[in-house]
């Protein structure tokens, strides 16, 4: 059967079971998927919303840790970043505009990246990224490099989640848990937060059939009153995910509870650097350079943490598409490929629809 088909019947399916639900997506693909291809209009026509939660690493890295990557590339300090990174503003400042003045940052395209400039000289990984990502900074420390630093940013999806549908400040009737992440930590961490709320959990790939059918499924057990995390992508997840990539992760990280760009404190949601591993530590190597910076305070204006947290549509903040665009982006949200700000204003105007911005909270 064509994929048009497959389609049209997973829709009609969702449509004949008749519900009004609001979903909460946490990937960045996700997004990309949902707007390029217009499901998000589409599913409100069967009484669905998507939303994206805080999906995007880029995006939840907190201005604090923003400013400690700008601080020590001021200082002459060697910083590898990926190329997102270098673009989001903190006190009116980046590391692109760091860069420009002389400083030291060099944009990688993977940590064996940095790696190899690691050869020549002294370097810190600015290491961002959820459980997808973290377990090739930890297989790197372990490999015990020379002239080589982290900067952790890494951060646990689950914990998040947890502390979102805690806050209760969006009606969320179902989850599309992030296939990437879910392929490291497979399906049993999100049991305990399915249980907790009582909503249910579908683990999703990123072609557009595999999000309308995490929808469909997720509609499917609302309709039967249950609350079970499923997984539509079995070709790439596997019930307890890759034992080796956790068992590396355990080995390297300990989670401490952090601030996330939009949120409170998480508690145990960042992974930190373990003692035994801190020679490569660069908050430890580095901690004169570091310890007086204060947060910054968010830009006046942006809502990128609203955004992050599922409370309004990129297009409800005030600077959306006037002041913040991806020349001249205000928050994070419009930087990031993964950003749902960037995404929307990329291909949002395609699907725009009169009624999207209409009784959010309800």
């Amino acid at each position: 059967m064509e994929k048009k088909k497959i389609a049209e019947k997973i829709v009609e399916g969702i449509r004949q079971l008749n519900l009004n639900l609001k979903i909460m997506h946490v990937c960045g693909t996700h997004q990309d998927t949902i707007v390029r291809y217009g499901l998000g209009d589409l599913l409100r026509k069967c009484g669905i919303e998507v939303i994206q939660g805080p999906g995007c690493p880029v995006c939840v890295t907190t201005p604090l840790e923003i400013e400690k990557g700008i601080r020590l590339a001021e200082k002459g300090i060697t910083l590898a970043t990926f190329g997102d990174m270098i673009r989001v503003p903190s006190r009116n400042r980046t590391l692109e505009k760091i860069r420009a003045k002389g400083g030291k940052v060099k944009i990688v395209y993977s940590i064996s990246d940095a790696l190899k400039i690691a050869e020549k000289e002294e370097v810190v990984f600015f290491a961002v990224g959820f459980e997808t990502t973290a377990p090739s900074t930890a297989v790197t420390i372990l490999n015990e490099p020379k002239n080589f630093y982290v900067l952790s940013c890494h951060r646990y999806i689950p914990p998040a989640l947890d502390a979102l549908l805690g806050l209760g400040e969006v009606r969320i009737d179902g989850i599309i848990c992030p296939g990437h992440v879910s392929t490291i930590i497979g399906m049993k961490p999100y049991i305990p937060i399915a249980k907790k709320y009582k909503i249910p959990h579908v683990i999703a790939g990123f072609e557009p059939l595999d999000v309308l059918l995490a929808v469909y499924m997720i509609a499917k057990q609302v309709d039967e009153g249950r609350y079970d995390v499923e997984n539509e992508y079995i070709r790439c997840v596997r019930y307890d995910g890759n034992e080796k990539a956790k068992k590396i992760l355990n080995e390297v990280f300990e989670p401490v509870s952090a601030k996330w760009r939009g949120f409170p404190e998480i508690e145990k949601s960042k992974m930190e650097i373990k003692k035994e591993f801190e020679e490569y530590d660069a908050e430890k190597i580095y901690e004169d350079l570091l310890e007086d910076i204060e947060e910054p305070e968010e830009p006046k204006g942006c809502r990128c943490g609203d955004v992050l947290r599922g409370v309004i549509y990129p297009q409800q903040c005030p600077l959306f598409g006037k002041i913040c665009n991806p020349s001249n982006p205000v928050g994070p949200c419009m930087v990031s490929i993964e950003g749902a700000c960037n995404i929307e204003y990329k291909y949002g105007k395609m699907y725009l629809n009169n009624d999207r911005n209409k009784n959010w909270n309800n």
